[in-house]
């Protein structure tokens, strides 16, 4: 039996060509395979802290597509995905006691809490049972048994001495390619209906022409999708320009919602990264993807390493920070009504796709955690809930280091939510996109709206504290940018779309989530 659990802290479908690896074994050791994937019940409860649904509607219909594509995947191969509603230990007794002849159990290894307590107790059924247990590591770009260092605790607590030691001393391994057919079902297996969103309590979510990712979920699609970055485009030699932008699928590569549910493998990934450099061009944004692939596999290294202590208020450094619980500016937060235009846009996008760019992540994270002081398990845990990419590591990981408590060597960091707008969105047009009741304003000054004349506001038809918020909180050094124009190289270069261009002299900032050099924090 090879089972796909899906995990409580994010949805990890193990596809192709991740899934190859646990198939490949199977393949090799068994008469009969039954590829399994679990809806486990508990993962449609509510979050730990603060009750938020615990799977949302976007991320569940991004399962749900992935689901089905692996199934098709399968069926092409002479096999088929076996779905049942249940918990992956209950599910896997079910199996060993109907069929008597299972022989092995096989499934990847994940990092945190949750995830191990299932782990735990496959091997506590299957221990019973008399039944081997088969597992794999197979979820990060580097191998958890080739990282450079003596033990998972020796990882150290700066990405870039993570990233300098496996990028000298590391080597990634090649992957496994599945078999043109598979070996079959064991007889009287029934594959199962794949459920509805309805019996999981939600309805599809609506499609909103706004959305900088209108893609579907599964294996094909991501692969589609890495076909049009690389190869039909060549947008990736141009990502480290693009990659802060805010409207429009392609100023990013979009694979982070595959590579959360294993649509795609990152080490797939790296292998096109270097045949694409090979055979048209290595440069500067080629590297980047790779880079940012480094980051995600090490938050995932520091779940390993600090187990639980990624979900502490006191994160990683058990530092005390006097974090405020207060339920009205959390809900404004949320809902994108903080009367900060900047701050409203990215939660409003948020809210309506299950989407964010990485540029507004790390705005809102700053705003939540630095503005207004909130514990930032309640910002963790809204995205858990809506994010269509969320995946543990990384969620918990960049919140831990947006709050101050996690992996940042710098003391005190803060995005400036005016300057950050100023940069990113000079024109204002991503704020007109999503806050349309306050769109009449032309222009950078639509990040200010406080500061604007009464004539000005009220011919835009606005009327602050009655048609759109006024600010919840005020930071002093927003002030210095207040009537600031706009660079007039901030215009994007011909041939460049406005929106998605990151700004000449601002392309060096940003790093995904959290890199130190050149990141513009005042």
């Amino acid at each position: 039996i090879v089972v796909q659990k899906e995990d409580t802290w994010g949805t990890d479908i193990i596809n192709a060509p991740l899934y190859f690896q646990v198939l490949h074994w199977a393949q090799n050791n068994a008469d009969y395979i039954i590829p399994l994937y679990c809806f486990d019940p508990r993962h449609y409860l509510r979050t730990y802290h603060y009750g938020f649904p615990k799977t949302g509607p976007y991320r569940l219909k991004f399962l749900l597509e992935s689901v089905k594509d692996l199934r098709q995947t399968l069926k092409k191969k002479g096999s088929n995905l076996v779905v049942r509603k249940g918990t992956p230990e209950d599910v896997v007794h079910e199996f060993i006691t109907q069929l008597g002849s299972v022989t092995a159990v096989a499934f990847h290894e994940e990092a945190t809490t949750e995830e191990l307590d299932v782990e735990k107790a496959l091997q506590r059924v299957c221990a019973h049972h008399g039944v081997k247990i088969q597992t794999f590591w197979a979820s990060t770009l580097y191998h958890r048994d080739d990282l450079p260092f003596s033990h998972i605790s020796r990882l150290p607590d700066v990405y870039t001495q993570f990233r300098k030691a496996v990028e000298s001393q590391g080597k990634v391994r090649p992957t496994v390619q599945m078999a043109d057919q598979l070996k079959p079902l064991a007889p009287g297996v029934e594959d199962g209906c794949i459920p509805m969103p309805e019996e999981f309590g939600l309805k599809e979510p609506l499609a909103d022409p706004r959305t900088a990712f209108p893609c579907s979920g599964g294996e094909t699609q991501a692969l589609m999708r890495l076909q049009h970055y690389f190869w039909d485009t060549n947008l990736v030699a141009s990502y480290k320009e693009t990659r802060n932008g805010l409207i429009g699928i392609d100023y990013s590569t979009k694979f982070a919602p595959w590579l959360a549910l294993g649509c795609i493998s990152p080490r797939y990934i790296y292998e096109q990264i270097r045949k694409y450099e090979k055979e048209r061009t290595a440069n500067q944004s080629t590297y980047w993807v790779i880079f940012e692939l480094l980051w995600r596999d090490y938050f995932r290294f520091v779940a390993l390493k600090y187990g639980t202590r990624i979900f502490s208020l006191k994160g990683l450094q058990d530092k005390e920070v006097p974090w405020k619980k207060d339920p009205k500016l959390f809900d404004a937060w949320k809902e994108g009504r903080t009367g900060v235009p900047f701050v409203d846009a990215n939660m409003r996008e948020l809210a309506a796709t299950g989407f964010m760019s990485n540029r507004g992540r790390q705005n809102v994270a700053s705003f939540l955690t630095k503005d207004l002081g909130l514990d930032w398990r309640m910002g963790a845990e809204w995205f858990e809930h809506l994010l269509v990419d969320y995946d543990v590591c990384s969620n918990y990981g960049n919140w831990l280091y947006s709050a101050g408590v996690g992996n940042d060597p710098r003391e005190n960091r803060k995005f400036n939510m005016i300057k950050q707008g100023l940069d990113y969105d000079s024109n204002g047009d991503y704020v007109r996109l999503w806050v349309p009741e306050i769109q009449c304003i032309k222009g950078g000054e639509i990040h200010t709206l406080w500061a604007l004349s009464n004539a000005a506001l009220s011919q835009a038809g606005i009327a602050l504290g009655e048609t759109y918020p006024l600010p919840v909180v005020l930071a002093r050094e927003w002030s210095r940018h207040i009537n600031q124009k706009p660079n007039k190289r901030d215009h994007p270069p011909r041939g460049k779309k406005d929106p998605s261009h990151t700004p000449k002299q601002h392309k060096d900032r940003g790093v995904d989530f959290y890199f130190s050099r050149n990141k513009d924090v005042s």
